[in-house]
């Protein structure tokens, strides 16, 4: 068992630390909401710490889940300065790449571990404990996190050094934002065809066009209900991380580059925390 610091208490990182509880770690957590952090030591048993260097002091792995670059860098600093040589800091934040090849290097001048973890799956699959991880790092320091990790993950694959995994989450935000927009065009187009968008989607999920969003999504979306999971606020966020890298490595990424235009849409419409299959309230509006 290990000793354990988590830091961010959000709709992902709420669920992720308590399952480090259920499965037998001792595990401290920081919020900037303290409440949040009471409040989840009260229903999982851990210690709500009241700083940072108090939540990360003795610990072995420290794990992060909070918004994006500056939030990352404010949490590791007097996290670093705290840890314990040999000590591992897994960031789950999606963030950027470059973000991820810069902490590397500071850890390594402290003799710390660092691994950059993104995850898929959604608020859903943290809460069931079945996320999909990414991550970028060493070897050594994959060795160590990965069975602590597995807590809530069905997942967990290194994909190479440091930067590695926030590159790979950016190819799975690529991959969702072309078929959600995909699919909330169909059930437009079903719509204005006249068509039973039950039955449509009863005749062609068992075939090619099935998809996760397809299975999971659809009804809502039909219903015009977007509170389900992943916010619009921050897949624009991922997306623009996303498109600054494609601007350096040169990749061309057209679709992603329309569907965050799509979500600025959306935004506008007063969708900012409605989840990412909103894309069809934008069609829906349009076409009224």
């Amino acid at each position: 068992m290990a000793n354990c610091a988590f830091i961010g208490l959000g709709v992902m990182g709420y669920p992720m630390a308590g399952y480090l509880c259920q499965n037998g770690h001792d595990v401290r957590v920081w919020n900037r909401t303290k409440e949040k952090a009471i409040g989840w030591a009260k229903q999982y048993g851990g210690i709500a710490a009241d700083t940072i260097t108090d939540a990360v002091q003795g610990c072995d792995l420290v794990f992060a889940c909070v918004g994006d670059d500056p939030d990352v860098r404010a949490i590791a600093a007097p996290a670093f300065e705290t840890m314990q040589p040999g000590a591992v800091f897994i960031d789950h934040t999606t963030a950027s790449a470059a973000l991820a090849r810069e902490l590397s290097v500071e850890a390594s001048i402290r003799k710390l571990g660092f691994i950059d973890a993104p995850v898929s799956g959604g608020q859903a699959g943290a809460e069931a404990g079945q996320l999909t991880i990414m991550c970028g790092g060493t070897a050594d320091d994959f060795a160590k996190v990965e069975p602590v990790m597995a807590c809530y993950a069905k997942a967990t694959t290194l994909m190479g050094e440091a930067g590695a995994g926030q590159l790979t989450k950016m190819v799975n935000q690529i991959c969702i934002a072309g078929v959600v927009q995909g699919l909330a065009e169909g059930l437009h187009f079903a719509r204005r065809a006249g068509l039973d968008g039950e039955k449509v989607i009863e005749a062609i999920s068992k075939g090619a066009a099935q998809s996760w969003q397809m299975e999971n999504r659809y009804k809502t979306m039909l219903q015009g209900e977007f509170n389900f999971g992943f916010a619009v606020d921050w897949m624009r966020k991922d997306l623009r991380i996303t498109l600054e890298e494609a601007r350096h490595n040169g990749a061309s990424l057209p679709v992603a580059a329309l569907v965050d235009q799509f979500y600025a849409e959306v935004q506008a419409l007063g969708g900012k925390r409605w989840d990412t299959s909103s894309l069809i309230a934008r069609l829906e509006r349009k076409a009224n």
